[in-house]
């Protein structure tokens, strides 16, 4: 059968997106591939209908569960019933089914610790995958150094002699993350697609105050945008505590409203993003824990309270917005200072030189490392990091690395805040950031170029209730004064 039959039989639709076709050839023709599609171009297509061609199972590896999970109920929605997401999610008994008869699926869906669990990987060394894919492969170079160094593992799971084609799959990625992909995951001189990480849609807002007044400013700014216009939209703040405050401010002035963050359960937070999608919430305020994968058309805002740490998140979270095509708004606020903040947010969980020395002096007393965890020495995060590169390298070389990490991160901060601040298109600064060039530039293009906010900020209509006025009131002075 051909591929517009099937794409027409499995989903309905009459045309491939730009790139689609050539992704599928390629890996049907047995070629690894790098591909880099802007969001809501339909990355998933690209293996799902390779799925139904090649009639063996494929294999998904994912970065969240949230994403898994809507990345199921996606396929199920277009009838497909052989789809599992191999997850913690799943009670023991139901693991243990689903290992029993994996081979059975269609699509699965997994994570890089699930799929590092030795049961799992000896059940798939039985097994004829047709098709393995990264997606959101980006995260390999993001988290993979100094996050989540599961990733970094995968290479090596794929390093097996006899393995099928693998699909690595990105919104934006520059040079150097395409490099790391591609080296980390061993790609045999990849088919390469990459497209423009433009999105002519969404106008770039930004909004300028004085680092004395920033808090108040910025807080007073965002607040009324969000009380007076529509939704839906995001609000990414830098902290948990300021997501809570803003969303009980915005409950009480009426918007139904969610505070989003790691803080709360996985539970939680499928429940609550779930109701976003559902448009039971105008906005979300959120930490950057959120957004990945949502796959909700008509987010028509997204704000940055403070400026992201690097480049690459910013386009990825303000990608999020119009992905139905229709106009969307991306505004950043910003004030002197905020690079100090960012800085202090993109180290804060590396592991220092100290604990190198403090890993190394357990070890030496013949105590487990991770004593350090048990006694509030060291967080999670950066012990997971400090156990990983010292079973890798030298004591001498992980300290490198690890000051080396905290100067690329300081060099990504100084990256953002030149776009921020610059007085040339904010556009054309992006692209170039990712080694693109600016082919037309749209009507409504950025604060620099001039836009108009009107015609998609539509007024919204008061919701207050009346009891509530002199709370909201009082909510807004505690986070006007950082209470």
């Amino acid at each position: 059968m051909e591929l517009e039959q099937l794409l027409v039989k499995h989903f309905g639709y009459t045309s491939f997106r730009p790139g689609q076709r050539e992704i599928i050839e390629a890996i049907l023709e047995g070629q690894d591939v790098l591909a880099l599609l802007p969001t809501g171009m339909g990355k998933s297509l690209c293996y799902q209908l390779t799925g139904y061609v090649l009639q063996k199972p494929v294999l998904v590896i994912s970065p969240l569960l949230a994403l898994m999970q809507d990345q199921v109920e996606e396929l199920k929605r277009f009838g497909e019933k052989r789809v599992v997401a191999l997850n913690s999610f799943l009670t023991a008994h139901e693991k243990r089914y689903t290992l029993h008869f994996l081979e059975q699926y269609r699509f699965i869906f997994t994570s890089p610790e699930m799929l590092l669990q030795q049961q799992v990987q000896d059940k798939l060394a039985q097994m004829e995958l047709g098709l393995i894919v990264v997606d959101e492969a980006h995260c390999i170079s993001q988290w993979g150094f100094d996050f989540r160094p599961d990733y970094l593992r995968i290479g090596q799971w794929l390093s097996m002699e006899k393995r099928p084609p693998v699909l690595a799959l990105s919104a934006t990625a520059t040079e150097k993350v395409m490099h790391d992909i591609c080296q980390t995951l061993s790609l045999n001189r990849p088919f390469e697609f990459i497209y423009s990480v433009d999105r002519p849609n969404i106008r770039l807002g930004r909004m300028m105050f004085s680092e004395k007044a920033e808090k108040a400013e910025k807080a007073q700014w965002a607040l009324q945008h969000m009380t007076t216009s529509t939704g839906p939209g995001i609000l990414y703040v830098a902290s948990r505590k300021r997501a809570e405050q803003y969303s009980q401010a915005l409950l009480q002035a009426g918007v139904h409203t969610a505070a989003y963050h790691a803080g709360y359960g996985a539970e939680d937070r499928q429940f609550i993003q779930q109701q976003f999608l559902d448009g039971e919430l105008d906005w979300i305020v959120a930490t950057n824990a959120f957004g990945m994968g949502i796959n909700k058309p008509d987010i028509r805002q997204v704000i940055h309270e403070t400026m992201p740490a690097n480049v690459a998140n910013y386009m990825q979270e303000i990608g999020r917005a119009g992905r139905d095509g229709q106009p969307a708004l991306a505004i950043l606020l910003y004030a002197d200072g905020d690079e100090e903040l960012a800085k202090f947010v993109a180290t804060n969980d590396l592991p220092t030189a100290h604990h190198v020395e403090r890993y190394q002096q357990l070890q030496q007393q013949q105590l487990l490392p991770s004593q350090m965890l048990k006694n509030g020495e060291i967080g999670e995060t950066a012990f997971r990091v400090l156990d990983y590169w010292l079973q890798q390298e030298s004591v001498e070389q992980v300290v490198q690395r690890l000051n080396e990490l905290v100067v690329e991160k300081y060099r990504a901060v100084d990256e953002m805040q030149k776009i921020i601040t610059t007085k040339a298109c904010i556009r054309t600064q992006l692209l170039h950031y990712f080694g693109q060039h600016l082919k037309k530039q749209p009507v409504q293009c950025c604060e620099i170029c001039g836009i108009q906010y009107e015609d998609v900020q539509q007024e919204r209509r008061k919701q207050v209730k009346d009891i509530a006025m002199m709370s909201w009131q009082q909510r807004l002075q505690q986070l006007l004064l950082g209470t």
